[in-house]
């Protein structure tokens, strides 16, 4: 399967400045699958190690020889190692610190080796690194500096798509003549409900893409969740472990809310920040949860208008969205009313997980004891106000009222409406959502 991340992977390859490379995500949405095929096809030969599994990684990193490592690694993976035409590949990283910090002498020492270090809660072990930022214990700090870092997210649409054989499709939506996509309408919204079923999920698109087996999809969701959840029993601390629990059960109903920001008492009654505030985080840094904060102000930078206090989460996946809740494949491939359900939720969803995969800051926009508010609100050249709809609802009244305070902002509606350029604000089908927005540059 096409994925994106490939090209990022091939730049990583061909930089002339390039650091020993950390390749971060959540489980199951295909970092080792890739980082095998980017070897394959760009490298001579992989040395790849399992380092939850090599019994033998866990007493190596004693010291840093890296000649010492390089014959060691060789003999673990039974590759023989070349400089620039072996790809090394440490994963399961996690397991082993030490082996995150020397990363460290590979890049001041020994650049020529090409090595890729990942894992599944990597993101949990990298954030406490950094948080720490003590070396005290030789060697065991987080390399800062010296590693290059790329996320990887499950799926996109346009992935998907082209993993369903629509490649001329997807083809015709990236030259970006948007006016002549009206006629594939029903074809590209038919293909989005099989996505908002489906989600993004490797090994559930390889599945669907084989057979159509829509039992079989939910089936594999349903155990990807239950994987999650025996994660948190193998990996959270104790004393956030129940927290945690309550927020990823209660993220359903956060999301079918009218107003998606996060309401503590929703996963706790009379729940606070302050007990939820690691538990949350725990998510995060795993890949699972993605975090919108609100700013009361649409200027740039946006960054200097934070409330941190007020936020909404999104899951990673809509199809495990879909498991969590038990929709029905009927309800979503057929529904008449499927988009407009369950106050949008999965439409949110997906537009949010679409825009945190191809690399945008989210934040939105809202006012205490009153109605208007912003769905989601990017910063690029221009600040980018978005409204989410999941119908051809074309009533924009928070849009445009948050537009005529603030001219100097772009705003856009992502809905079911057809491409539709109007005289202050730019309407996009929800299936052109993140071609539309990446092309905006």
């Amino acid at each position: 399967m096409k994925r994106k991340i490939y090209e990022e992977l091939l730049n990583w390859k061909n930089s002339n400045d390039r650091k020993p490379l950390i390749l971060d995500g959540a489980r199951q949405v295909g970092k080792t699958w890739i980082l095998k095929e980017f070897g394959r096809e760009e490298y001579q030969n992989v040395a790849y190690i399992n380092c939850d599994k090599a019994a033998e990684m866990k007493g190596l990193f004693f010291d840093y020889d890296i000649n010492r490592l390089i014959r060691s690694f060789s003999s673990i993976s039974g590759e023989e190692i070349f400089p620039e035409k072996t790809l090394i590949i440490l994963d399961e990283i996690q397991e082993i610190p030490r082996g995150i910090a020397s990363l460290k002498y590979f890049c001041e020492d020994a650049n020529e080796y090409h090595i890729v270090a990942a894992g599944s809660l990597l993101g949990v072990r990298l954030r406490s690194m950094k948080k720490a930022d003590d070396e005290s214990d030789f060697g065991t700090g987080f390399p800062v500096g010296k590693v290059d870092e790329l996320r990887m997210y499950p799926m996109t649409f346009s992935e998907f798509m082209e993993a369903t054989d629509n490649h001329m499709l997807l083809q015709q939506i990236q030259e970006h003549r948007w006016n002549e996509l009206e006629p594939f309408t029903a074809k590209l919204t038919d293909l989005l409900r099989q996505y908002y079923y489906v989600g993004g999920m490797p090994e559930v698109v390889l599945k669907y893409v084989e057979n159509e087996n829509l039992k079989e999809v939910r089936k594999i969701q349903n155990r990807i969740l239950r994987e999650y959840e025996q994660d948190f029993s193998k990996h959270v601390p104790e004393e956030i472990l129940p927290k945690l629990v309550m927020v990823w059960n209660s993220m359903p109903s956060q999301l079918a809310k009218e107003n998606k920001k996060f309401i503590y008492g929703v996963a706790k009654k009379g729940g606070r920040a302050k007990e939820f505030e690691d538990a949350i985080q725990w998510l995060i840094n795993a890949g699972l949860l993605h975090k919108v904060i609100r700013v009361n102000k649409v200027q740039r930078p946006l960054k200097f208008y934070e409330d941190i206090g007020a936020f909404k989460l999104f899951l990673s996946d809509l199809g495990l969205l879909g498991a969590m809740v038990d929709v029905t494949a009927k309800e979503v491939l057929t529904g008449e009313n499927y988009f407009s359900e369950y106050k949008g939720a999965f439409t949110e969803q997906y537009i949010a997980q679409e825009m945190v995969a191809s690399g945008n800051q989210l934040y939105y926009y809202s006012k205490e004891n009153s109605p208007l508010e912003i769905d989601f609100i990017i910063q690029k050249e221009e600040v980018y106000l978005i409204e989410v709809k999941a119908e051809e609802n074309l009533r924009a009244k928070s849009l445009r009222s948050l537009y005529e305070e603030n001219p100097q902002t772009k705003p856009c509606r992502f809905s079911m409406a057809s491409y539709k350029e109007q005289e202050w604000m730019v309407n996009v089908p929800l299936y052109l959502a993140a071609e539309w927005m990446d092309a905006e540059e």
